[in-house]
Formats: structure tokens, C-alpha cells, sequence
């Protein structure tokens, strides 16, 4: 009698056969699986770069293919020196595997705008999430009890927040969430593939993680005869400086942000009329969330749930992102000219906590453009985190002559250009003002009446052709 295959074979643009077994098949057929083809990597960045229409689930699938080479690299490492470094067993690879694998599951369409711009729902890593998505009310989390693996993959996905009950290695959580780990090692050159930027990476780093007997910690070797490697640490920083790379053309793209900005608005102006709530945002795709909220907007307005002037909002926020009449530049406020006032501008209008100061000046802002022109336009601040989502260096080293496995960020003064880095990284932030209107001599007009709402910040933004 033959015996069962153990592995599907599926064919990936940017890696080649990926290997999957019958239990991760299993999870990738679930509804909440298959929903993430519906939902970009990048958001609206294919509004910037048109073949940017890769998917959260064709990252997962990368994401797993590459946990998988780490751990065949660990292995190696362990057969060499049993007595420094650490294994990873059939059962433990079979864990970390698949919490690679559903790691992006509780990701919304436009999340990185409605959740960590504008504050507007729970992080989609947050361990509320994770444990309502794998509840035992999912498709997902019912497979995963079945095969055992509930716990422990939800341990592994809430570890870097310090939130679970469940101890588990460090080793089990680094190999997908770490500065360096095969979430950014999938989505960088996916990201390249897909956006048609070069981007080049040598797959040898891959040969030197390593997991620390003493400590659990996975690292990566930059140590040899008590030398440094300085072809190790430099691919390294050069992955790195790829991420800074990606964030500056296309993660922080002008255009990019004001999509997201556009779309986040529907979602606030809809939350706000109490025409949806958070949970519904959950099962949507980049399509049905629009459809979504023109349906909110239109049945809220004929039943008199929602104003009319707020349904019309909505609708229109919709049509536009539909059709891509994106909000236009009226102020921006980069941080190498307003550092002086930049945590003042983070605090009164970041995130949640700043919503009610970014509506109150939107809204003086519109009034004082209508009362100077007699034009009524839809007004977006947009502030992001003062850290712009920055990862330090936490992917851990064994340096020269120390004893212990560090994080690379101790060994910044050593490594130059790790600090220059972090430096560039900041200076990518940016406060800006949007305005729905693409006439160059009205926006210039909406900057000159918005700058006055800043005082002490400084716009270097002067509107082409005003």
C-alpha cells in the first residue's frame, strides 16, 4: 500500500514550490483564510505602483516557506554545535509553521490607516483579536483545536505583546516576529516582486540564524574565530536599509497615504453615525468593505439613522477612492523642519486620543475656506506616529569576544550606520493636510488658512501651478 504524501505543492511567483502539509491545507481552506486574498499587502499602493496587488494570503504562504528555511538553517547549526545551540523538533516546527502561516489572519482591509493612523479600532496584533479570530466560533479556530495547535500558535502570536498564559521559547515567536524574521524576509521581496523595485538580498544571511542553548533567543551569527563578519553584519544593515528603502517610495508614498486617509475617513464618518461597528470590518475584503459602507450610508440616510449630509460624505469618500480622485496636498509639515513641535502635533492629534482635535480643526478649517471662497471642501489631517512604526534592531547577535547572544541595537555605537538609519527612518514623518479638491489655486488658499491652525509649525508644501 503506497504510503499518504504528506505534502501539497503550491507554486509561489517569488519563492517556488512551496510545501504544505495536509493540516496547514486544512487551515488555508478555512473562510478566514481564504478571505485574505481579498485584501491587499499594500493597501492602495497599487494606486502608485499598479502591480502592487499582492494579497495578505499570498504573504502567509511565503511567510511559512520562509520560517520553514530558518528552521532548516537552526537545524544545521545544531548538528555542528549541540552544545551551544538548540534544535527545532518535528512537533516544534510543525507549531511555528503554522502560527506563520495564520499570522496575518486578523487583518482588515485599509488596517494600517483605521487602526494605528487613525486609532480608530483594536491593532489587528492585539491579543483581543488574535483570540476572537481563533475563537472556537471560526472555522480557523475550530481546525486549529482540532489539531491541537490553538493554544500554543495563539501563544506564539500575542508573545510579543507579553500577553499569554502560555510559556513558550523565545525562539517559537523570533522566527516570525523579529526585526529580522521570515515576516520581513517574505513581504520585502514581495513587496520587490510586485511593485517592479529592485531589491537584492543575499539568501546567505538565512545559513546563520542560529537558537541559543542558554538562552532561547534566536540569533544570528556575526562571530567567527572571535572576528567579526563583516559580510554577515553588513547584509544585515543592507536588509534593513532595504525596509527604509520600501517605507520612503512606497509605505509612506504621498499618494499611498492619501488613499488610506480617504478610505479611513468613510470608516470614522460610518462609526461615528453608529451605522457599523468594529466586528464588522472583520470579515471584509478590500472590495465588500466599500460596498459596505455605501449600503451603511444608504439605508442609514432613507431610515433617518444617519444625517443626510453624513450619508453623503460617506458615499462620496467611497466614489472617490473608487475612482481614484484622491485627496491633494494643502500642508505638509515634514519633521526636518518642525521637530521643535512635533511631539505637541502627536499629541493633540495622533490616533484615537487626538480625534476629537483633528475633527474640531478639519471642521475650522473647511468653515474658514467657505467663508473665503465660498467652496465647501472635505478637509483630512493626517498624523502619524511620531515613530513612524520603527522596529529597532531587536534580532539578537552573538558579537566578538562577548558571551551572551545582545540585540543588534547595543552594538549601534559600533555600527554607524544602524544609527543613521534609525535617524533617516524618523525623518520620513510628515503632517499634512489633504483637501478634496485638485484646483491649484484653491488649495493654495486651504494651505495659507490651515498653516495659521499650526502655529509655530512650519508647511513647505506649495501646491504645482498655484
Amino acid at each position: 500500500m503506497a504510503a499518504k504524501k504528506r505534502y501539497s505543492v503550491i507554486r509561489d511567483p517569488v519563492h517556488g514550490d512551496v510545501y504544505l502539509t495536509h493540516e496547514e491545507i486544512s487551515v488555508l481552506d478555512t473562510p478566514e483564510m481564504q478571505r485574505l486574498r481579498g485584501v491587499k499587502q499594500l493597501g492602495s499602493a497599487n494606486f502608485v505602483y499598479p502591480g502592487a496587488v499582492h494579497t495578505r494570503f499570498d504573504h502567509s504562504i511565503g511567510t511559512l516557506h520562509l520560517a520553514q528555511r530558518m528552521i532548516d538553517a537552526v537545524n544545521l547549526s545544531f548538528e555542528h554545535n549541540s552544545r551551544e545551540c538548540l534544535g527545532v523538533s518535528e512537533a516544534e516546527a510543525r507549531v511555528i509553521r503554522m502560527a506563520g502561516l495564520v499570522h496575518d489572519i486578523t487583518h482588515i482591509p485599509f488596517g494600517h490607516n483605521v487602526e494605528d493612523q487613525a486609532g480608530l479600532m483594536h491593532r489587528h496584533d492585539s491579543p483581543y483579536r488574535f483570540e476572537r479570530m481563533l475563537g472556537a466560533q471560526t472555522g480557523v479556530g475550530r481546525v486549529l483545536r482540532d489539531l491541537g495547535l490553538h493554544k500554543d500558535v495563539l501563544a506564539i502570536l500575542c508573545a510579543e505583546k507579553g500577553d499569554t498564559a502560555r510559556a513558550i521559547p523565545p525562539y517559537w515567536s523570533e522566527i516570525n516576529s523579529d526585526t529580522i524574521c521570515s515576516d520581513i524576509l517574505d513581504y520585502l521581496a514581495r513587496d520587490a516582486y510586485f511593485t517592479g523595485l529592485k531589491l537584492a538580498i543575499d539568501q546567505r544571511l538565512l545559513s546563520y540564524f542560529r537558537v541559543d542553548r542558554a538562552s532561547g533567543h534566536l540569533y544570528i551569527d556575526v562571530a567567527k574565530h572571535n572576528l567579526l563578519r563583516e559580510d554577515i553584519l553588513s547584509e544585515m544593515v543592507r536588509l534593513l536599509e532595504a525596509r527604509y528603502f520600501f517605507s520612503e517610495r512606497v509605505y509612506y508614498h504621498h499618494a499611498k497615504v492619501a488613499a488610506g486617509a480617504l478610505a479611513a475617513r468613510a470608516v470614522e464618518l460610518a462609526l461615528s453615525a453608529g451605522l457599523v461597528k468594529e466586528e464588522d470590518f472583520y470579515d471584509q475584503t478590500d472590495a465588500s468593505v466599500l460596498d459596505l459602507l455605501e449600503r451603511v450610508a444608504r439605508d442609514g440616510e432613507k431610515s433617518r439613522k444617519c444625517p443626510a449630509d453624513v450619508a453623503k460624505r460617506i458615499r462620496s469618500a467611497v466614489e472617490r477612492f473608487r475612482t481614484r480622485k484622491l485627496p491633494k496636498r494643502a500642508c505638509v509639515f515634514p519633521r526636518y523642519e518642525n521637530e521643535a513641535v512635533q511631539e505637541e502635533l502627536v499629541t493633540r492629534f495622533f490616533a484615537r486620543e487626538g480625534q476629537a482635535n483633528r475633527q474640531a480643526v478639519e471642521e475650522r478649517i473647511s468653515d474658514l475656506v467657505r467663508f473665503a471662497t465660498g467652496k465647501t471642501v472635505e478637509i483630512i489631517v493626517t498624523c502619524p506616529a511620531k515613530r513612524m512604526q520603527l522596529k529597532e534592531a531587536h534580532t539578537h547577535v552573538r558579537w566578538p569576544g562577548e558571551s551572551t547572544v545582545k540585540p543588534l541595537s547595543e552594538f549601534s555605537a559600533r555600527v554607524p550606520r544602524l544609527a543613521d538609519l534609525e535617524r533617516s527612518y524618523r525623518a520620513l514623518w510628515k503632517f499634512y493636510v489633504f483637501a478634496d479638491t485638485d484646483d491649484p489655486a484653491l488649495l493654495a488658499k486651504i494651505g495659507e488658512i490651515a498653516a495659521k491652525e499650526f502655529p509655530g509649525a512650519t508647511n513647505l508644501y506649495r501646491p504645482a501651478g498655484a
